[in-house]
């Protein structure tokens, strides 16, 4: 074998072991398939669980609806004259699609500034931080996928002042998570997941 051959071999097989998968997992309606391809979703929902008592359905719910679990997600581009972009919606970004200045808050509030969003540990991490906000500012329990949702695309004072009454198609939304929480709730009942 010639040296540029195996210099292009290895340096292949060094690109192949970067970063970490982006991609969604294959099947995002059964919770148990998607937690069984991805194991490390299932560590860090049951790591949030424990610290933060949000229940594994509800982030998968929350999770599902914000990215379809693409790790580097991001929202589209605005273009002007329907042609030109102009940049992204909002900084929205990751598993969570957290903005920029609610995720430095995030950081700086829990002292972990070496989280990123396009880690599923930080991404759920962050996601139950935010859900003990709205559950202290607000009163949403915790199991509350629909309530929780809209607080978490309102914002904390966007869903006090009731914002998402002006926003049917939200409402609606919000109610698709509640029942994907329902669902994989049920499903996860169900799983035999390693403990």
């Amino acid at each position: 074998m010639s040296r540029s051959l195996r210099a292009l071999i290895i340096v292949l097989l060094v690109a192949s072991c970067g970063g970490g998968q982006t991609s969604a997992p294959r099947n995002l309606d059964n919770a148990c398939s998607l937690l069984k391809e991805r194991p490390e979703y299932l560590r860090a929902f049951r790591a949030v669980e424990r610290k933060w008592g949000v229940p594994i359905h509800v982030q998968m719910a929350t999770i599902h609806q914000e990215s379809r679990f693409v790790a580097d997600a991001r929202t589209p581009f605005k273009y002007v004259l329907g042609v030109l972009p102009m940049g992204r919606q909002s900084s929205a970004f990751g598993y969570s699609q957290a903005l920029d200045a609610t995720w430095d808050e995030y950081r700086r509030d829990q002292n972990r500034r070496t989280a990123k969003r396009d880690r599923i540990k930080d991404a759920s991490d962050f996601m139950g931080w935010y859900m003990n906000v709205s559950q202290e500012r607000n009163g949403i329990p915790l199991t509350d996928a629909r309530n929780q949702y809209l607080a978490y695309h309102e914002g904390h004072t966007g869903y006090a002042r009731g914002s998402y009454n002006r926003k049917s198609w939200l409402v609606g939304v919000s109610a698709k998570v509640a029942a994907r929480s329902e669902m994989y709730r049920d499903q996860i009942a169900g799983c035999r997941l390693r403990r």
